[in-house]
């Protein structure tokens, strides 16, 4: 079984690091070493190396190497057993408050660490694991525990908590997690609350999600969003994605069938005693498949669901067929408009002219007219005088 992984401060490695055997070949081998070197080095300060031949020495100090060598052998198999395994070594405070971080993915389970700092037997203690500080998740008082009859622990945890009956001699009241959910992520503490003093351990479980369908596990979970298609025009299919109701707020997206996100525009949001309404539209031509997503997606509790449509092939020919009759129409009124224009040039043209050629003639007319005034008045009496094209007899007025 695979552990998961906790970051924390690297420490010498402890009694509760170890299995029985382990940690006893591990001090043996310390011991061993460092009784040699105690040796070497007593010998050398009285100059005993003088004394002792050169054979014996060189033997010595190989040993010594050797044991070295091997205890460090050991401890480098001890980490790298640890770390394919996950877990890596934790730091607690000798007052028993300490933060551990423990990292694992959904669905996996999480191995919480809690060892008494004097490493005393705890099989007869009692020790509280809470999440949050109020969800019980394991009591443990003496031998009795939730897993064989005591009542009490909360419905969430029930069947997939456990601890580790024989580590509870070395003081190692950790505990499992089976099958790890979105909503286990939180803070947890062991509480030894008879001990003098008291010991509490505090550990944070972080849940890396995996982004699926949540509806009905979660409160607020959006649900499947609505499409519906609001116009079609030269430019496209005009899309229109709803979701309604969700927290927390989501990220709402149009995507191709390839999962490309599509470009949109800007979302309408809305909010009502806390929930989320969003509308999002976008525009969308001709592919392959004709198929668009609308995908929702809340990142807080690893929920994400979609909805999508496939468009049929004459909704496109509609769009270019509106085209081509836009553009017709567009022509016909550009061409009306511009034969107007010319029109009203002419008409303008001929208004004015027209008013010139009768300006002309009226101007004609005035000078004709004057000349045959100036002339009636040199013409002697009972001559014939002409008037507005008549004749008439002049006559002088004394």
């Amino acid at each position: 079984m695979l552990f998961p992984l906790y970051h924390v401060k690297a420490h010498e490695p402890t009694e509760s690091d170890f299995t029985t055997r382990e940690m006893g070949s591990y001090k043996e081998h310390l011991n061993a070493t460092s009784t040699f070197s105690t040796l070497l080095t007593h010998l050398k300060s009285e100059g005993a190396e003088n004394k002792l031949t050169s054979p014996v020495t060189l033997v010595l100090s190989n040993l010594s190497n050797m044991l070295q060598l091997k205890a460090l052998e050991l401890l480098f198999f001890w980490f790298c057993l640890l770390t394919v395994s996950g877990i890596t070594p934790g730091h607690m405070d000798t007052n028993g408050s300490g933060d551990v971080r423990v990292v694992v993915k959904e669905g996996s389970d999480a191995i919480l660490p809690c060892s008494l700092s004097t490493k005393e037997n705890a099989e007869e203690k009692l020790f509280d694991w809470k999440k949050d500080g109020r969800k019980e998740i394991f009591f443990y008082d003496g031998g009795l525990h939730y897993n064989n009859g005591r009542i009490g622990q909360d419905q969430q945890f029930k069947g997939r908590v456990s601890h580790f009956q024989d580590e509870l001699k070395y003081g190692n009241a950790s505990i499992i997690i089976r099958n790890t959910k979105v909503t286990d992520r939180g803070d947890y503490t062991c509480d030894f609350p008879r001990l003098q003093p008291r010991q509490i351990f505090n550990i944070q479980l972080v849940v890396d999600l995996t982004f699926r369908n949540r509806l009905n596990e979660i409160t607020g979970a959006a649900a499947e969003p609505s499409i519906t298609i609001v116009d079609v025009t030269e430019f496209g299919v005009l899309l229109q994605c709803e979701v309604r109701g969700a927290f927390p707020k989501p990220t709402v997206e149009w995507q191709d069938s390839a999962g490309n996100k599509l470009p949109a525009e800007e979302p309408q949001v809305s909010e009502r005693e806390g929930h989320f309404y969003i509308t999002l539209q976008t525009t969308v031509t001709k592919t392959k498949t004709n198929q668009f997503h609308c995908v929702v997606q809340q990142d807080d509790i690893g929920h994400m669901i979609s909805n999508n449509i496939t468009l049929p092939e004459k909704l496109f020919e509609d769009t270019c067929s509106r085209g081509d009759v836009t553009g017709w129409l567009g022509g016909i009124f550009l061409g009306a408009v511009i034969l107007a224009a010319v029109q009203g040039f002419l008409v303008a043209t001929k208004i004015i002219t027209v008013r010139c050629n009768k300006g002309a003639a009226k101007q004609k007319n005035r000078k004709k007219n004057k000349r045959g005034e100036e002339s009636n008045l040199q013409a002697p009496p009972g001559s014939c005088v002409q008037e507005n094209g008549f004749c008439r007899a002049h006559s002088e007025e004394v």
